[in-house]
């Protein structure tokens, strides 16, 4: 008799702005629960979230599992990320850089000249967002539109707001 296979992963390298959302809402958690992502953080992204309170909650979800922290290794991703430093931030170029090398996902709630980089370096079947998240979390009964609605609301008080009324809208 043979074993089943393993459900294939997808790895998702994470920017700080979903870390950041997650941490608002409680909900750091979801990163742990949300298969068949896997998630990681490059360590540029850590040093990004400088706040004490979120830096030790991004810690013990590092140190519990629920993310991985990643580094720029290959040749290939740090020359990759130097030229993306010429227009973004560190932690979304080692996220786009990482990324495009290593054929990963990424989530990253960034606009303007990130979202058009990432959209020509990996295209829209790899880019997530918080809504992304949450929808998947609801689709998967870890949380129930209720309680996505009423994270929404808490992120709409810390300037994140997302363009529909309820999670009940895109379901």
């Amino acid at each position: 008799m043979s074993a089943s296979p393993s459900p294939v992963v997808s790895v998702v390298v994470t920017d700080a702005n979903i870390v950041i959302n997650l941490l608002h809402v409680n909900r750091i958690d979801l990163l742990g629960q949300l298969r068949p992502y896997s998630f990681v953080v490059p360590e540029e992204v850590v040093v990004e979230i400088r706040d004490p309170g979120q830096s030790a909650a991004l810690r013990w979800a590092l140190d519990n599992g629920l993310l991985a922290e990643v580094r720029l290794a290959e040749l290939s991703e740090l020359k990759l990320y130097t030229e993306l430093l010429k227009t973004l931030g560190s932690g979304e170029a080692a996220c786009l850089a990482l990324a495009e090398t290593r054929g990963w996902l990424i989530a990253s709630d960034e606009r303007k000249v990130f979202l058009r980089e990432a959209m020509k370096r990996v295209g829209p079947s790899r880019l997530l967002n918080t809504a992304g998240l949450f929808v998947k979390a609801i689709k998967l009964s870890i949380l129930t539109v209720e309680e996505a609605d009423g994270d929404k609301k808490t992120l709409e008080q810390h300037r994140f707001t997302m363009k529909f009324a309820s999670f009940r809208d895109v379901i």
